[in-house]
């Protein structure tokens, strides 16, 4: 299991390791007041990267394992004759939403997703990043549009841990792509997924997208139009019907369309999966006020709940996108709520305990 925790929160990156007693404490806090808005513990370097977004722009720091102190990184940067063409305001890097490092075969390489759509690879540990221009000049891309925000944002992506040059990214609003090739072709994969009369058009909205590490094929999506599975690494999706089968209850849990804004995949069982339901895209609170994880071990046939030790009704946490984190042995899981909550499963989310209810809102999870 792992022993550290990053939570990225609205006013710093906090860090929580294991004690001495098996519980977890808070070790430290960098960047205390700046917004956290990615961040990423490289499994093959052990460095740190912290993502901050302020009034004072986007700022992008690493910490290498053995450095006390965090560095400076390049920071991803639209090309001049892009933002001259841009139109009143120029094209502005305004967030960058995901941080993923490259396959073991491809050492050095980092991805970030970005608002206002861009995506950007770096080469050498984030010393300097560029566009990925095949895929910034794909026709469809005019098309998306931002659904909540003024902009599209690539808040996920996942690198094939077997095939480092195979990347799947998720789009709000953009929809999913592909690439098999390192970023030189893009494919949209979106087939079977909703709205219906959508299905091949751009303006699909998944929320998260995540992959089984040790079956890549197996890939889940929380989309605004519900849950979504595939076992063809992406290619297909089949929509997830909450309730239809297993727990009683878990129609109703779940909401009449299975919305969320999360998902984490199992590292090893590509049958095993967690959301987080709320009650609605327009009223983004817990199903009847009752915070809970649902989990499926079957491929999304049933939901079971996971809330022993959770709050009792009514509570309105709401756990954002990168707001629950499994690490890489499948038992420990930690979610974070945007009220500044934070608990922690040591047994796959049969039970939580709360770590604190006192964190500024919480950001992003990642256990290293």
């Amino acid at each position: 299991m792992s022993d550290q925790l990053l939570v990225g929160t609205g006013k710093g990156l906090f860090m929580w390791r294991r004690d001495g007693a098996g519980g977890w404490r808070q070790a430290a806090v960098h960047f205390l007041g700046a917004p956290v808005s990615a961040a990423l513990a490289d499994p093959r370097s052990g460095t740190l990267y912290a993502a901050l977004g302020c009034g004072r722009g986007v700022r992008l720091w690493r910490r290498r394992p053995r450095d006390a102190d965090w560095d400076g990184c390049g920071l991803p940067a639209y090309p001049p004759q892009l933002v001259s063409g841009a139109g009143p305001g120029g094209l502005a890097l305004q967030r960058i939403w995901v941080l993923e490092a490259g396959g073991p075969d491809d050492p050095g390489a980092l991805w970030a997703g970005t608002m206002p759509g861009g995506l950007f690879r770096s080469a050498d540990e984030g010393g300097n990043w560029a566009l990925n221009r095949p895929l910034w000049e794909r026709p469809e891309r005019r098309a998306w549009a931002g659904h909540g925000s003024e902009v599209p944002g690539i808040h996920s992506v996942c690198v094939d841990p077997h095939d480092s040059r195979h990347v799947t990214i998720a789009v709000s609003c953009g929809g999913v792509w592909q690439t098999r090739d390192s970023g030189i072709s893009w494919v949209r994969t979106v087939t079977g997924m909703a709205p219906s009369r959508d299905e091949h058009g751009q303006h699909q909205d998944p929320l998260r997208l995540v992959q089984c590490a040790g079956h890549a094929h197996a890939m889940w999506v929380q989309h605004r139009g519900g849950m979504f599975r595939s076992g063809d690494a992406g290619m297909t999706w089949q929509r997830l019907r909450a309730g239809t089968a297993g727990t009683a209850g878990m129609a109703g849990m779940l909401g009449t369309a299975g919305f969320g804004l999360t998902v984490a995949a199992h590292p090893h069982r590509p049958n095993t999966a967690w959301f987080v339901p709320l009650a609605a895209d327009h009223c983004r609170v817990p199903v009847d006020g009752r915070l809970a994880v649902s989990r499926t071990r079957d491929g999304g046939r049933s939901f079971e709940p996971c809330d022993d030790g959770l709050p009792a009704a009514p509570v309105y946490d709401v756990v954002d996108r990168h707001g629950l984190a499994v690490d890489n042995s499948g038992e420990c899981l930690a979610l974070g709520s945007t009220t500044g909550s934070l608990w922690m499963s040591e047994n796959g989310g049969e039970h939580w305990k709360l770590l604190t209810a006192h964190l500024p809102p919480v950001h992003c999870l990642r256990f290293c």
